[in-house]
Parts: structure tokens; sequence; C-alpha cells
């Protein structure tokens, strides 16, 4: 009996071992088969000069050879303002802001300022407002009315910045434009930008194209090359953070048609910089601001048709030498009077123009 279990044991002993065998044999043959993670990358490396030919086609195609200073671009005012992306009680426009990226808008106007993280508001506010300190978007103080300078959830400046480079990322064709109305430290301002994913390597600086000396490029190149967002700022020491001084860089109207609507005149926002200013071998770029002073339903409806069309026309062109906006700046940027003309339509005029 001794004996029998003995060989029983080396029987079953033998066959585990070939079983062991077997399954090794079985692992290397799968992995010998499987394919190799070189070869993916490599027809990725294959594809990828066809994809930015068709990008600079597709460019060319679009804008031809026309220059940033020819072209214009649906701009919103307040943008960060929305039903959407927080909670104002008074907004300029009705989505978030990427949903007016994906409806045809290609220039944000945002008001940074810097919040100091606040103990008493975390606690009044029982526990709904305990953010940090950083750079939020802020119409105002950003501690002083929840709803009409704030609103919850705060809305940092980053988080915004990456919602744009994220739809440029996924977007090639399109250039986008971030205005300023900058109420914090360029260190602060730099820090924030810091943290959005791949900002660095779409922001556009004018110096490194030139752009004094040799004026504009053209949007086809701005595209093939990928840099394709500009930031501006009303605050002039922070260029080498890639942001520049419109100041500087454009020529803009005063900001607002009045309570009722009624003041079209198109006078430059900048007493030392007249709308028609000619520079040797540059032109600025013109933003051209058409809202109120309150902005509602109604009055953006009644200001953003024929109105905005014969103001361009009869008193922003004459009053800039000839020159179409290349912004233009508008609430609720999907209301209109009825015309026929809307803010997108109106851009895609004088885009059409020669």
């Amino acid at each position: 009996m001794p004996i029998d279990m003995d060989m029983r044991l080396r029987v079953r002993s033998r066959a585990l071992v070939c079983l062991l065998l077997l399954a090794l044999l079985g692992t290397a043959t799968t992995a010998a088969a499987a394919p190799r993670p070189a070869a993916p990358a490599k027809a990725a490396a294959t594809q990828a000069p066809a994809a930015t030919a068709g990008t600079a086609a597709a460019a060319t195609a679009r804008w031809g050879d026309r220059r940033l200073d020819e072209a214009a671009f649906l701009t919103t005012h307040n943008a960060f303002t929305n039903y959407e992306d927080s909670r104002w009680s008074s907004v300029n426009q009705s989505e978030s802001v990427r949903a007016q990226l994906e409806g045809g808008v290609r220039g944000l106007s945002l008001d940074t300022h810097w919040y100091e993280r606040s103990t008493w508001l975390c606690i009044i506010s029982f526990g709904s407002d305990c953010y940090p300190s950083d750079v939020y978007l802020c119409h105002g103080d950003c501690k002083t009315f929840a709803g009409a300078t704030y609103a919850l959830p705060r809305q940092t400046f980053h988080g915004t910045m990456q919602t744009v480079v994220d739809f440029l990322a996924a977007h090639p064709q399109e250039v986008v434009t971030v205005f300023l109305e900058d109420y914090v430290g360029a260190d602060q301002l730099q820090a924030s930008l810091g943290r959005v994913r791949g900002l660095q390597d779409m922001v556009f600086r004018p110096d490194q194209w030139g752009v004094r000396q040799h004026g504009w490029p053209k949007v086809a190149d701005l595209v093939t090359s990928g840099k394709r967002l500009l930031i501006f700022s009303d605050r002039s020491d922070r260029e080498h953070l890639g942001v520049m001084y419109d100041k500087s860089w454009t020529v803009s109207n005063f900001w607002s048609l009045g309570d009722l609507g009624n003041d079209l005149s198109c006078v430059s926002r900048w007493s030392d910089v007249p709308l028609d200013r000619q520079e040797p071998g540059f032109r600025r770029l013109f933003t051209m601001s058409h809202h109120r002073n309150v902005p509602t339903v109604l009055t953006a409806a009644l200001d953003n048709g024929s109105k905005l069309r014969s103001r361009i026309a009869e008193q922003c062109r004459p009053a800039t030498g000839g020159r179409d906006p290349n912004f233009v700046s508008v609430d609720f940027h999907r209301l209109s009077d009825g015309s026929g003309h809307t803010p997108a339509s109106i851009v895609a005029e004088l885009n059409a123009r020669p």
C-alpha cells in the first residue's frame, strides 16, 4: 500500500509539471502573437504630417490671405456671468462659456479678482462658501454680494481658461481671444495661468512674431502654427507672461450705449489713443463694444440686430478711418430684433467683405 501511494504521488507530480509547462508555452505563444506596442506609435507618427497638412489647407481655404487685423470675431461681454456656469442673479449671457464657444463665440471678456479665503463667509454660508484663496471671476468685489458681484459656486479663472484651451484642442481650426479686466497682481495671474494644462503651447506672443515690425500674421498661419490663443489685459506689467497690454495693441470705443441704448457715437475709450491711430508698418486691432450699462434680455434684443449693423457702417467705420471691427462685443449674443441680422450674421458679413 505505501508503494502504491508513492507511485500515485509521483504520477500526480509529473502531471502537474506537464500542465505548468503547457501553460507557460501557451503564454509565450500568446505574447508572441500579440501586436507590439511600438506599432501604433509608428502609425501615429506616420499620420501626423498628413494631419498638419490638412489643417493648413483647411485654414487657407477658410481664411485665405486675411490677416488677423482683417478678420472679425464674435465676442461676449462678461462671458462668465451666465445662467449655466454659476448662480448669478443678473447675467450678461445665457449660456456657459463652453456653450458660447460651441455656438461660434471667439472672443471672451472676463473680470479677474483675487479672493482671500474667508472663515467668516464659510461660517455664515453654512459651509457653502469655503473656498481657498485664488484668482476668481467676479463682477466687482469677490466678497460683497453673492449672486451679484460673485456667484456660487465660485468660478476660478484657471478653470475657465482650461475650458478655453480644451475647446481649442478639440477644434484645431479655431482662434480664441480673451480680454481681461484685470484686478490681480502679475504674480497671481502667472500662478493661475500656470495651472492651465496646454496653455503655453497655444499662447500667441506678438514679440516672437515681430508684429510691431511686420504687422499681424495671417489667421491661417496662426492656425497652422497652433498659436491660437490671444490674451489681452488692461494692465501693462504682464507681457512677459504672453498677456498683451490692450492699450498698446488695440483701439477700442467707449464701452456703453448708455442707459437708454441711444448713445451710438463711436468714440475712443482712451483719449490718447484715437480710433484712427496710424503707426508705421502696424495696425492695431479694433475692439468694438456694443452694450448698455445694465444688461437685460429685452434691451439686448433691441440692440443686437439692425442697430448694431448700422452703427458699424455709419459711426464706427468712419471713426476708424474706414476699417471694420475685429471684435464685436455684445450681451446675450444669440438675441436679435427680428430684422434677420444677428451678431453672428453681422460678423460673418464683415468676414465676407473684401
